[in-house]
């Protein structure tokens, strides 16, 4: 494996995969239909054919992969335009006491800035998606990183009391944005990088996310102090934070314009060099959603993944609170925990990146490192109280370390027990299982805080986590991308209908989309 440095010429890595000794007609994979021979006027021995033959090729030739330097360039930006439509997201919630006093709302309502996020997600991903699958990489790139501006110049105009319909419009475009953003890290690991490299790429782009929730939670407090008796000066600070953002999103939309490509010159794995060799004449962006829920271990993971990552969601929004209830008037602490949170699983987040590359142990990690989370949760709870914030700031940073260390290996786990379908499907529904959870979870433990205090809130949370680990201990590891770039093509990796014939047994090379 190489760098492709643009016009200078390098050898590539090539490899072999051992090929079938015929070419009967496969079924199309990845949310492909067979039979589109017959609607076509008979296609049966040419179409059909020809993509086998096209797939065999890659199977039976030697392959040439190289890596392109302009990777590095793509996963910065993504990142960053990443972490500032997290920022975004936290911004409000960790001065929920500070923008219900200017604003004149509730604390209900300032938390609806943070839920508006889930919400949009859940709607929208489908369409998210399928725009991603036929229309590509860069014009989705786009999207997300031209909303993520125009968001936070809408937020400009929103500084004065009585604007929180303005703000609240302003944080829902931020959040259309988001659904062009959270489904990408798997996808641009996949097209980008090379097998070795992939996990560990996916990790950094999630982290870029984590990062802006991080400086999200850190920033606001020190830009904006409680000043709830000089509104002016408080709506000054707020400028401050609102003009900045929009300034750096604004120039983070143009380095995508500049930066993105659809894809690298030369695949950078097989498992990329096999799917670009199918034609996407055929493609059913309906039949690939019908393969992925028919995927038993696809959807035990995608339940498994909603309830942690929807739990880190509504931690998140509810940790200001959580904090001043034992620790009033530490605002600016309630934040440096948050950081401190989001910042251990960034750590987390790289070594189970690394380690996945390493390892290929997608299974065993995710589930040590659910129940690791599951014992940081029950920790956290039960030292929140104790009156000592270092306590605070010690549990909240084991707790991030492994449940926001998780993020990037769902989405991981997701592609390889359904390779070939799009990453960007999975993970897209991923996210949207995420969104759903934390909606729910954010009213039930905000509902649960305010009446009974964070100790109950805490507990909802750790009885669903338990119940993820007992989900994720049944899902059945089916590693079908790590398997063909290890030249191991004989996997049963295809979901067709249950009416579609079945291929002939001697057929050498079978790529499937679903069990």
């Amino acid at each position: 494996m190489v760098e492709d440095g643009g016009e200078e010429e390098a050898e590539g890595d090539s490899g072999e995969m051992p090929a079938a000794t015929a070419a009967p007609p496969l079924q199309r994979c990845n949310g492909f239909l067979p039979g589109k021979e017959a609607e076509d006027g008979g296609r049966a021995g040419g179409g059909e054919r020809a993509e086998a033959e096209a797939m065999l090729s890659v199977a039976g030739g030697r392959v040439e992969t190289r890596l392109s330097r302009r990777r590095l360039a793509v996963l910065a930006v993504f990142s960053s335009y990443s972490l500032v439509n997290a920022f975004q997201w936290i911004q409000y919630s960790i001065l929920s006491n500070v923008f219900a006093v200017f604003y004149g709302v509730s604390f209900p309502q300032i938390d609806w800035l943070s839920m508006v996020y889930m919400v949009a997600y859940v709607p929208l991903i489908l369409p998210a998606t399928w725009l991603l699958d036929t229309r590509g990489l860069r014009l989705t790139a786009l999207l997300g990183a031209g909303l993520n501006g125009l968001g936070a110049w809408l937020k400009c105009g929103s500084l004065a009391p009585g604007r929180y319909p303005l703000t609240l419009a302003a944080q829902a475009v931020c959040a259309v944005a988001q659904v062009f953003i959270l489904g990408l890290p798997s996808r641009i690991a996949s097209v980008w990088f090379g097998p070795t490299e992939v996990s560990t790429a996916c990790a950094v782009a999630v982290l870029g996310n984590q990062l802006g929730t991080a400086i999200g939670f850190l920033l606001p407090p020190v830009l904006v102090p409680n000043t709830p008796k000089d509104i002016d000066l408080m709506a000054h600070n707020i400028s401050i934070m609102f003009y900045g953002t929009a300034i750096v999103s604004t120039l983070l939309f143009f380095l995508t314009g500049v930066v993105f490509e659809e894809k690298p010159k030369y695949p950078p794995s097989h498992s990329q060099a096999v799917l670009q060799t199918l034609p996407p004449e055929d493609y059913s962006y309906k039949q690939s959603i019908i393969n992925l829920f028919r995927n038993i271990p696809f959807v035990l993971l995608l339940i498994s993944y909603g309830i942690m990552t929807g739990a880190f969601y509504s931690v998140s929004t509810l940790l200001n609170q959580m904090i001043v209830t034992h620790y009033e008037g530490e605002e600016v602490n309630a934040g440096r925990i948050g950081l401190t949170l989001v910042v251990a699983g960034m750590v987390g987040s790289i070594i189970c990146g690394l380690w996945l590359d390493y390892t290929k142990t997608y299974k065993q990690t995710t589930l040590i490192v659910y129940i690791l989370s599951f014992i940081g949760m029950l920790v956290f709870t039960f030292t929140l109280d104790l009156g000592y914030l270092t306590v605070v700031f010690v549990t909240g940073g084991v707790l991030g370390f492994f449940m926001t260390g998780y993020l990037p290996l769902g989405f991981e786990f997701a592609v390889e027990i359904t390779y070939p379908e799009s990453e960007g499907t999975s993970s897209g529904l991923l996210n949207a299982s995420a969104q759903i959870f934390g909606i729910v979870f954010t009213l039930v433990q905000g509902k649960l805080t305010t009446d009974y205090g964070p100790h109950a809130g805490n507990l909802f949370l750790c009885a669903w986590i338990f119940v993820g680990i007992i989900l994720t201990a049944l899902i059945k590891s089916d590693l079908r991308r790590h398997n063909v770039n290890s030249g191991i093509v004989n996997l049963d990796v295809k979901a067709v209908p249950v009416e579609s014939p079945v291929e002939p047994e001697n057929t050498a090379l079978k790529i499937q989309s679903a069990l």
